[in-house]
């Protein structure tokens, strides 16, 4: 029996599945999984693996989508997460008869039952094996580094970052960085920057999305907040960071080079 991120019991899949995935980075796991071909629908979201989804029928976005679209696929299983599905668009995909496969990695470990519950419902245990063997090897080589307080800035007008709960903020914490402005109930809180908190920061962190933070952005930060010291205000990658699933891998190898640069 295998059990998803809200306590769901799924049977493994006899004959092929109908996947539609709504999530970007399982749509990529997908793949690694060798699962493309039961790849039915996506989001517009969906872009990786580059040159590989975009025959993949669009059904819309990670939170609108056309339920018209969808129905017409006829899918048997459809791929969502807690953070970036609303609970009524996942409510309403149900009433479809399609079985909804809900996700939450939180941590970087978390990544292991993921691969183990998508690989043993659609029948690639061996792949996900595999995948497991080479996250828990970047988890192993991750090593032991000094506490830095991070910013991570995810958007801006208003300005928001990500609460210590998060993927990101876990993610950031293998490598000592830990996230300021947490806030308990929200996990990506808009926030007001002031010179205290610049002050306490080590390092602010511009993501590269949601917003695609650029050096333009960067440059107007540090003039408009007269920050003169660098590199106080550091480019990171989103994907590495944000993307759980097969991504996970790369994405803890990418941290360990970005940290050891500090």
């Amino acid at each position: 029996m295998l059990i998803d991120a809200v306590g769901n019991r799924h049977e493994a899949v006899g004959a092929p599945a109908r996947i539609v995935s709504l999530v970007p980075s399982l749509t990529e796991l997908l793949f690694a999984l060798d699962l493309q071909e039961q790849l039915v629908g996506r989001t517009a979201f969906c872009i990786e693996p580059e040159g590989q989804v975009e025959t993949i029928p669009v059904i819309g976005g990670t939170k609108t989508s056309e339920m018209d679209k969808l129905a017409a696929l006829k899918p048997s299983h459809v791929l969502v997460n807690v953070d970036e599905t609303p609970k009524e668009l996942a409510e309403q995909i149900g009433a479809l008869g399609a079985t909804v496969v809900v996700t939450h990695p939180n941590t970087p470990a978390d990544n292991i039952p993921l691969f183990q519950l998508i690989g043993g419902l659609f029948g690639r245990d061996q792949q996900a094996s595999a995948l497991v063997r080479d996250l828990e090897l970047e988890l192993d080589r991750a090593g032991t580094w000094p506490e830095r307080k991070v910013l991570y800035l995810i958007w801006k007008r208003p300005w928001m970052t990500v609460s210590q709960d998060t993927y990101i903020a876990n993610m950031l914490g293998l490598f000592g960085m830990r996230t300021l402005c947490h806030d308990p109930a929200r996990r990506y809180p808009e926030i007001e920057i002031d010179a205290p908190l610049l002050a306490e920061a080590d390092l602010v962190l511009f993501s590269t999305e949601p917003f695609p933070f650029a050096e333009k952005h960067r440059e107007a930060f540090a003039k408009e907040y007269k920050i003169i010291k660098q590199p106080k205000l550091l480019p990171i990658d989103g994907k590495m960071v944000s993307w759980y699933g097969s991504r996970a891998i790369e994405g803890v190898r990418y941290l360990r080079a970005f940290t050891a640069q500090l």
